[in-house]
């Protein structure tokens, strides 16, 4: 074996060397840089699993929250209609009880007028005979007279 480095020109003493030497680099490059790369490497996983499993929960969290925000809506609707339901049947009540009210205005106005109507007529009708009365005992006086002259 001897013969076979001094052949190549290869000193195994400096071989050894450059061996332990590799050896030495590859442990410390292991020990100083691949494993603060693992274990950066390790927490960005976790970082990015993590980031995962909230934006999950969020997506969850909104679905539940759209959800709940419709059903409320859908109550408002359901209020808003009683509402103007109740609101209409009010109004409805309130025009019929004013028409009513209009209605027995109108009857009594109307009442008023025919009582005052027949008064006017009465009293004319009294006023007439009165008249017709002085007029026929005007008219008998003047018969009267022309009878005595």
């Amino acid at each position: 074996m001897q013969q076979l480095f001094s052949a190549f020109g290869i000193d195994w003493r400096l071989l050894i060397a450059q061996a332990v030497n590799f050896g030495v680099v590859l442990v410390a490059l292991w020990y100083f840089l691949y494993q603060p790369v693992l274990r950066t490497l390790e927490k960005r996983r976790q970082i990015i699993a993590q980031g995962v499993a909230d934006a999950t929960q969020a997506r969850e969290a909104l679905a539940g929250v759209d959800e709940e925000a419709a059903m409320r809506v859908k109550n408002a609707d359901v209020k808003a209609e009683s509402i103007v339901s109740a609101a209409l049947a009010a109004a409805a009540i309130e025009k019929a009880k004013l028409l009513k009210e209009a209605e027995n205005r109108a009857i009594a106005v109307n009442k008023d007028a025919e009582t005052r109507a027949a008064e006017t007529a009465a009293r004319a009708r009294r006023e007439s005979e009165q008249d017709i009365a002085r007029l026929a005992i005007l008219a008998a006086e003047k018969i009267m007279k022309q009878k005595h002259d």
